[in-house]
């Protein structure tokens, strides 16, 4: 007798405990090969279910909602996303959720590990101890750039971005945001050519929207001070890459450090020749907790959907 429970796909291997609470209540079938799950093959296995647990790397685009005639809810192990379709999801009554709260911290404290890596030019000592070039100690050897005192300028006011702005007065950093673009001003917020002008380190917290796109672009680091950082742990393609290498190298500004990338896992070559600049591999909520906990939450809003209740965290 076919089984009458509800069926998911799971995009990627999730934790055991995350696993164990979906497939105690639904039908599972896991993508388990290297690599993201190429579109057509989505498609294709998306035909016959319920529900989908996806990541980042997943494109849900209508055409691929199409291809899913019976499914109700798309839980994105993630707080952004510009992945999914979302107004062709509510059109076909599909629930779209995300895991919000569950990363902020993890996501600030990575930010603070590259604004401390780039400031004090920590991945690049580390580079020239491990191809044997450090000759010693000397008082004006790999100066860097001290924090107290500085503005710290942020773009995005959301819950991580927040959180980046509560651990700035530790560092002697004054923060402030970017002004939206109507309404009135706080106290701790400026227009956002004053912020690019005004700050020492730039730190990008916004979501990724078309207006978005390219938001700090020639222009904008031209705008910055020669002495100034660019941190972005929130969507690559908010910063123009070919634009950033240019400004880098033109030390135009004094460093960047970026988690993420406008093409995922490809880097612009000019950047990777270049010692003013950290990158990491899209490693914002990448803590065993917090992983765990996206996975939990995203778990727990495809059964509640999936059941006839009121999803978590919808969109």
């Amino acid at each position: 007798m076919p089984s009458t429970r509800p069926r998911v796909l799971l995009t990627r291997r999730i934790p055991s405990s995350s696993f164990e609470l979906i497939e105690h209540r639904c039908e599972v079938e896991v993508y388990d090969e290297p690599g993201a799950l190429p579109p057509d093959q989505l498609k294709a296995r998306l035909a016959d279910k319920d529900g989908l647990i996806s990541v980042v790397t997943d494109k849900v685009t209508a055409e691929v909602l199409d291809a899913a005639p019976k499914l109700k809810v798309v839980a994105n192990i993630a707080v952004g996303y510009d992945n999914i379709d979302v107004a062709a999801a509510k059109a076909r009554g599909i629930v779209v959720t995300n895991t919000p709260d569950v990363l902020t911290e993890s996501v600030a404290e990575l930010t603070w590990g590259l604004i401390f890596a780039i400031t004090r030019r920590l991945v690049e000592g580390d580079r020239l101890v491990r191809r044997g070039a450090w000759k010693g100690w000397a008082l004006d050897f790999m100066l860097a750039s001290a924090l107290g005192g500085k503005q710290l300028g942020i773009i995005g006011r959301g819950r991580i971005g927040q959180s980046v702005a509560a651990k700035a007065e530790a560092f002697g950093m004054h923060a402030v945001f970017a002004a939206r673009r109507s309404g009135p001003r706080g106290p701790d917020e400026v227009s956002f050519d004053e912020l690019l002008v005004g700050s020492d380190v730039i730190s990008i917290h916004a979501p990724m929207t078309p207006a978005n796109r390219h938001l700090i672009d020639r222009k904008a680091l031209a705008r910055m001070k020669r002495t100034a950082f660019l941190i972005n742990t929130a969507r690559g393609p908010i910063v123009d890459e070919e634009g950033l290498a240019w400004a880098l190298k033109e030390r135009l500004i004094a460093g960047a450090a970026l988690d993420v990338y406008e093409r995922e896992p490809e880097v612009t070559a000019a950047l990777l020749s270049l010692e003013n600049v950290v990158l990491v591999p899209h490693l914002g909520s990448a803590t065993r907790e917090t992983r765990t906990a996206m996975a939990d939450l995203a778990v727990r809003n495809a059964i509640a959907v999936l059941e006839g209740q009121p999803a978590f965290t919808p969109l």
